[in-house]
């Protein structure tokens, strides 16, 4: 039980309210919460949330009706989701909502004894109520529901409603579930799909130019730039298809260096092709990366660098992915009886994903890229990982809600209550940090890690690996394919979340690629088509909103309604997770 007490000692050193109940009850209630998330039972969401904290007060509707309301904080640090539970008497019925805090900085929500119809939002001390389930001929609750909206406004927007929606699929991804979902043997047929046709399909080659002079130094706020063969420091590449706007005469670009977005200060782009990498990387680490093929060595490769100065990073779910329960990669042997799932569940209810930014963000959104593997494909068949915690399957956590554990070895992009980025690879001491985890999603193993011999990055062990690194679903299947990545750059001044669009890689061109570039740690995103790999910037300007994709192709995976174009993630649910950044209004 030492786990459970380093959790136990950790929660209550980082959240005071807790720490003001009783030591005494607030350790027996947090010791029996961290016993059911660990249980190697079937369970309930619910009960995968340790550090949640619950409230309990008498409920009166209307026409006398009375009952019991509870309300659940799911993680009171992160103090962004809440569950609210009435369980009425007559006649006996039991209703239960997800409630998201707007703004969980700057208030909290509470169930007052002396006031049976609602909550209470505390704002700087001052309570306001908020009458939920009173009032007539139509509740504040039931008026939210019949919106069939993703978020429903309460209390004047001060709450919102997570409303159950269907999210939106390519034709791409409805065929592909299909198969997956309802088809013995679909996912064989989906491999050879990709193997006869998607190999090379996003293929890129940048036009070259000639040679020209190299710009001046860039900034020392910008980006690092990548370390190049000095015979072709002044090699300049026109990208056909980038649809980010750079500014005026910047359609030929430098490979390797950075260019700032046009209106969207603190956001860069630099196109690079893997064999203009400085030689001495690419003989670097040849025990563990494969050698280069003619093809993914000149394909090109584009990079879109954040300054985490000045942007938060958040995650949500989609609609339908990834989803709780098992892949079918396991092994019957590392399942454990009858589990419905890894963790214990096979669905995330009550809880809601919609698969969209919400209302209050999206003034504020800059960008959006997707997310990771779908479940299908997120846990082990071979390898070492695969023999380890029912397979390895990969976590994932939204607004601090826990819906798969962060499993040790694989890596894992997160946030933490204080808006800090980190990608690393998880440790069993990293579960300290659940309590303060807004985000995190785990995505298979490095591309890049920290080199302890040099002290320097270097390809992660597994990169070459094709079965126990699961990067394409087989051990003899050497796919070359479109694929996306993120990694994080530190230089003197900045630290940068950087994404990568590879037109057709391995994950050993990914790896030099990254290491070019200096990233300390670099992880798989998705792959295979442009919904996998999707990636927009929004510049907002007065009250409209022009939408810049990575590369042409992506506008196709928006919508369009009277025109206008209705951007992915923001405009409607998706059924895909997606990260996204937002401005921050002050740099810390």
């Amino acid at each position: 039980m030492a786990f459970g007490r380093t959790i136990l000692l950790a929660f209550l050193l980082i959240c005071p309210a807790a720490a003001a109940d009783d030591s005494a009850d607030s350790a027996g209630w947090l010791a029996h919460q961290t016993d059911e998330y660990r249980a190697e039972i079937a369970k309930t969401i619910i009960e995968l949330q340790q550090f949640r904290r619950s409230e309990h007060a008498a409920a009166e509707g209307r026409g006398g009706r009375r009952g019991a309301a509870t309300l659940t904080n799911l993680n009171p640090r992160i103090n962004a989701w809440f569950l609210l539970t009435i369980d009425w008497e007559q006649p006996k019925q039991r209703e239960i909502y997800h409630l998201e805090n707007p703004y969980p900085a700057a208030q909290t929500l509470e169930l007052g004894s002396s006031d049976p119809h609602g909550i209470r939002i505390v704002v700087s001390g001052r309570s306001v109520a908020c009458d939920l389930w009173w009032g007539g001929p139509t509740t504040q609750l039931e008026a939210a529901m019949r919106t069939l909206t993703p978020y429903a406004p309460l209390c004047d927007s001060r709450l919102y409603l997570r409303n159950r929606v269907s999210g939106h699929h390519t034709s791409l991804e409805e065929v592909t579930d299909l198969l997956r979902d309802h088809v013995w043997g679909g996912e064989a047929i989906i491999r050879f799909v990709k193997r006869e046709f998607y190999r090379d399909t996003f293929l890129e080659q940048g036009r070259p130019n000639a040679p020209s002079a190299p710009i001046g130094s860039a900034d020392p706020a910008w980006p690092r730039q990548a370390t190049l063969d000095p015979a072709h420091l002044a090699d300049s590449i026109t990208p056909a298809n980038l649809a980010i706007d750079l500014g005026k005469d910047t359609r030929t670009l430098t490979a390797g260096r950075w260019y700032p977005v046009n209106g969207l200060a603190g956001i860069y782009v630099s196109v690079i092709e893997p064999q203009i990498v400085a030689p001495e990387i690419l003989k670097s680490y040849r025990d563990i990366v494969n050698a280069l093929d003619a093809v993914e060595a000149g394909a090109l490769d584009y990079l879109v660098a954040f300054d985490l100065a000045a942007f938060d990073v958040g995650f949500s779910l989609g609609t339908d992915h990834p989803r709780v329960g098992w892949s079918d990669r396991v092994s019957s042997g590392s399942r454990g009886g009858d589990l419905p799932g890894p963790d214990g569940i096979d669905r995330a209810t009550p809880l809601v994903t919609n698969g969209m930014i919400g209302p209050w963000l999206v003034g504020g959104t800059v960008a959006t890229f997707t997310g990771g593997f779908k479940r299908q494909h997120g846990a082990f068949r071979y390898g070492a990982l695969a023999g380890l915690n029912h397979g390895s399957h990969y976590g994932f956590i939204e607004q601090g809600a826990l819906f798969s554990k962060l499993q040790p070895g694989l890596s894992t992009l997160f946030v933490l209550d204080d808006g800090s980025v980190d990608i690393k690879t998880w440790t069993a001491s990293d579960d300290d940090l659940l309590p303060r985890i807004r985000s995190a999603r785990q995505n298979g193993v490095p591309l890049i890690d920290y080199d302890p011999a040099t002290g320097l990055p270097a390809p992660g062990s597994l990169v070459a690996r094709w079965g126990p690194g699961n990067w394409s679903g087989s051990a003899d299947e050497n796919l070359r394919t479109l694929r996306a990545g993120a990694c994080l750059q530190q230089t003197p001044r900045r630290r940068f979340l950087i994404y990568g669009y590879f037109s057709t890689a391995t994950p050993s061109a990914m790896a030099r690629v990254f290491q070019a570039y200096g990233c300390r740690y670099a992880m798989h995103l998705d792959m295979n088509a442009l919904e996998h790999t999707y990636l927009a910037l929004y510049v907002h300007s007065g009250d409209q909103l022009v939408v810049q994709h990575l590369v042409s192709g992506m506008a196709d995976v928006d919508q369009n309604s009277d025109g206008a174009m209705m951007p992915r993630f923001l405009a409607f649910p998706d059924d895909r997770d997606f990260f996204y950044l937002t401005r921050r209004e002050r740099p810390r």
